[in-house]
């Protein structure tokens, strides 16, 4: 049977100070789709794509315990075992390896794809076509691990490659046998990759069976394996609580990148194939990435939230306003003679920087009296 998991488990402190520990972006109403006058969360979409995709009863989002009564209150469909709550991060391997162990448990033919909760994707026909090509190749061949691979638009320095290699056989050039990654390039590399029509941006959405899932975890990465194997044969007993309490934040930490694609790249026991996927794809994950989620006037200026800004001889420039989680009304913000700023207004914080420094946020996030929560 078809699975899915959505990983949310991100702090997003790039988007910093609306993204918090308590608050993560993830589920910050901040984002409109489809002319629609109220903002929804990335949970929220990323939720939504699974219509049609799979069973509502097959799918889960595995995040921090911390948020799951926030979780259940705007997707009220996810709540008890919908919600594979982790006692505290332990990076991508073991997020994916508990929804494997999960269903794994259950239904030892169950295929799931690993989606993440921080991206806009659209439109979503085209998502889940490529989704059910993925699901394919794995229900045909359960040693195949599958990838999907975004259409460039711009040779990007911020997300890895793939490169395709030959196609596989059924599926109208769609799928091909992954030649290799690439970790992030500079731009001379990345002008290259683009222009060559050979490689594709990362998606880091994936799909798996979950018993060939938890085979290479246990080659790969044994005390993970071993872990996670307790939390699954714990689950239906009441000792769950329990046994994830103790061993979950025990568990080696890397990605499912590191720990599982790449070496399985060097395994003859298995194959890597790609997914196509031309659409619109953005990480959402910085200040400048979220502007492009908003329509700029005639100045550049992109502006959104409950309070009111002023702009005077000011060009390119990204306004937010407002309460992160109420939607209170928020003071006025004015700016006068700026141009390239980025300037985040909440109810207990504001950030003001140039655009082209955003990747510093992180240190103000830093120094914040950690984060101010």
């Amino acid at each position: 049977m078809r699975y899915a998991m959505i990983m949310a488990g991100g702090a997003g402190t790039r988007l910093w100070p609306m993204s918090r520990k308590a608050l993560p972006k993830q589920l910050i109403r901040f984002v409109f789709r489809d002319g629609r006058d109220e903002p929804c969360s990335l949970l929220e979409l990323a939720a939504a794509r699974l219509d049609g995709l799979v069973p509502p009863r097959h799918r889960v989002i595995c995040t921090g315990e911390r948020y799951r009564a926030e979780i259940e209150r705007v997707l009220p469909d996810f709540a008890g075992e919908r919600i594979l709550g982790e006692p505290e991060g332990r990076d991508t391997i073991n997020a994916v390896g508990f929804a494997a162990a999960v269903f794994g448990r259950s239904d030892p033919d169950a295929v799931f794809a690993v989606l993440t909760a921080d991206h806009i994707i659209e439109p979503d026909e085209v998502f889940r076509d490529a989704m059910d090509v993925g699901f394919s190749l794995v229900e045909q061949d359960p040693r195949r691990l599958v990838t999907f691979a975004i259409k460039p638009t711009h040779p990007a320095t911020g997300y890895g490659y793939v490169q395709r290699g030959e196609g596989i056989e059924g599926f109208d050039s769609r799928a091909f046998a992954v030649h290799e990654f690439k970790e992030k390039p500079d731009l001379d590399t990345a002008t290259r990759y683009v222009q060559s029509g050979e490689y594709g941006w990362n998606s880091g959405m994936f799909i798996f069976h979950a018993r060939t899932f938890m085979e290479l975890l246990g080659t790969y990465a044994p005390v993970n394996a071993e872990g996670l194997e307790q939390i699954a044969a714990a689950w239906d007993t009441p000792d769950r609580a329990r046994t994830l309490a103790e061993v979950y934040p025990k568990l080696p930490k890397t990605s499912v990148d590191y720990g599982i694609m790449e070496p399985a790249a060097h395994d003859d026991s298995v194959s890597i194939c790609g997914v196509d996927m031309d659409l619109r794809w953005l990480d959402v994950g910085s200040w400048p990435a979220y502007a492009e989620t908003i329509k700029p006037d005639a100045a550049g200026n992109r502006t959104r939230g409950t309070g009111d800004t002023v702009l005077i001889d000011s060009t390119d420039n990204l306004v937010i306003t407002g309460s992160r989680r109420t939607g209170a009304h928020g003071h006025t913000v004015a700016l006068v003679g700026c141009e390239g700023l980025i300037v985040v207004q909440t109810d207990d914080a504001t950030l003001i920087m140039p655009a082209d420094r955003a990747q510093d946020v992180k240190r103000a996030h830093e120094q914040a009296r950690d984060g101010l929560k």
